[in-house]
């Protein structure tokens, strides 16, 4: 449109004179501000409580290990160490844990498939004559004669109906409030406990008088008495 042209346009129709000149809108800088809003990444809620809460470090060391229900649906051989069975057990996690126990000397093959079991579930893995054993099952043992190594060696059982995955409480305790597998590493927290943990005359499961515990009832062996749990 030439100039002619316009001028022409503006006598005719004098009312697009005020629109004409508006100011013309900075769609650049639109973008801009748009653009900066949607990188600005919102501020977080310092008051939002964690989705965990920490490990109470008063609590009694016992309260700081997870025992879990479990259950042995694989074991063999360890290839080259002549004590360890290789399992996996069912905790109730997605995939099984892999555990290394050297019961060899207690149990056959046929007699750890499909038993339940109490697992350590919060220790640091380590590898045992190169397996990567993550936990342990918990054992009861006695000596069988004072004069010699000799003892007898048998799991602390849960009940038949207690529920895979369970996290084991204690009789008078509050709920357990297991550490990180690094902190009980670091920290030594099985260690301290194993002073305490026995079985008494029922062969029920104990630390320092207060029974292992499912909501199916409690934890036992079936013949060791006052025997060191471990």
């Amino acid at each position: 449109m030439t100039i002619f042209s316009l001028r022409l346009i503006l006598v005719e129709f004098p009312d697009l004179l005020p629109r004409l000149q508006r100011a013309p809108v900075n769609n650049n800088n639109n973008n801009k501000k748009d653009k900066k809003q949607k990188n600005q990444t919102p501020k977080q809620n310092n008051n939002k409580a964690p989705a965990t809460a920490p490990a109470d470090p008063n609590l009694p060391d016992i309260l700081k290990l997870e025992f879990k229900v479990g259950k042995i649906t694989k074991v063999w051989v360890h290839p080259t160490a002549d004590k360890l069975y290789c399992e996996e057990i069912d905790v109730g996690e997605e995939v099984p844990r892999q555990i290394a126990s050297g019961l060899r000397k207690h149990y056959t093959e046929e007699e750890m498939l499909g038993r339940r079991v109490l697992v350590v579930a919060n220790l640091k893995a380590k590898k045992l004559v190169g397996f990567k054993s993550h936990g342990m099952v918990l054992c009861a043992a006695a000596r069988t004669d004072p004069e010699s190594d000799a003892e007898t060696v048998e799991f602390v059982e849960p009940p038949e109906s207690a529920p895979l995955g369970e996290v084991v409480t204690f009789d008078g305790l509050p709920p357990p409030s297991p550490f990180t597998p690094s902190q009980v590493d670091k920290r030594k927290v099985f260690q301290a406990c194993t002073g305490g943990m026995k079985t008494n005359e029922d062969c029920v499961g104990m630390w320092n008088g207060h029974a292992f515990r499912t909501t199916a009832g409690v934890c036992k062996g079936r013949i060791v008495k006052g025997g060191d749990m471990r």
